[in-house]
């Protein structure tokens, strides 16, 4: 350690004043801010990420980050603060956590980490800031969702009119007779055609739905 005094002319006399007893400097510490900040963001994450400059290799394994994020047009008295575990000079967050369209500035500071008892810090200044915007997720089209909407809907349609026909069908029985010369062909006979046609329409539907 190391003992710190000033000395100077106070109020006409010569005095001696002893500003630390024992100084340490690896317990003073302030560190330069980070810097080169940059920033990509996507519709599932962001990154950030940036460099420390002056600052010995012992200490840049034991460093520790601090997040500082808010909307591009807020204040930074209501910014978000996100203390990191890691000591790499990077981060990724969730994108959810940023609402889809709206610009983001980002900053980050460092000091030597709490956990250390050999060196102690305070934060350094805040870095420069960067400006992040979470991408759109994409939309699936109108014209699929209704695609889609009506092969769903379809199946249950076409059974309803299958059993629709096949009732009718059931209650004319009673009208039932042989196709004869001169005779119209009753319902009970007309539903396989019926059915036929109807079949036909449906493969033509799906072909026009695909």
């Amino acid at each position: 350690g190391y003992r710190v005094s000033l000395q100077g002319n106070f109020f006409g006399c010569n005095q001696t004043y002893m500003a630390f007893l024992e100084y340490n400097p690896r317990k003073h510490i302030k560190l330069d801010p980070p810097l080169n900040i940059q920033s990509n963001a996507t519709a599932s994450k962001c990154q950030i990420w940036w460099s420390v400059w002056n600052v010995p290799w012992y200490l840049a394994e034991i460093l520790q980050y601090e997040l500082q994020y808010k909307e591009y047009s807020m204040s930074w008295e209501v910014a978000m603060n996100k203390t990191l575990p890691s000591s790499l000079p990077q981060v990724e967050i969730e994108a959810t956590e940023l609402r889809s369209g709206i610009a983001y500035a980002a900053r980050v500071r460092c000091k030597v980490s709490e956990n250390e008892n050999s060196y102690h810090s305070q934060w350094s200044e805040w870095s420069q800031t960067t400006v992040l915007k979470r991408a759109d997720v994409p939309k699936v089209s109108e014209k699929i969702l209704n695609i889609k909407t009506m092969q769903y809907l379809f199946i249950p349609l076409s059974f309803g009119t299958l059993l629709y026909l096949f009732w009718n069908c059931k209650l004319s029985s009673r009208y039932w007779c042989f196709l004869t010369l001169g005779q119209k062909a009753s319902p009970a006979l007309t539903f396989p055609r019926q059915l036929l046609s109807f079949s036909h329409s449906i493969v033509c539907t799906m072909g026009i739905l695909r």
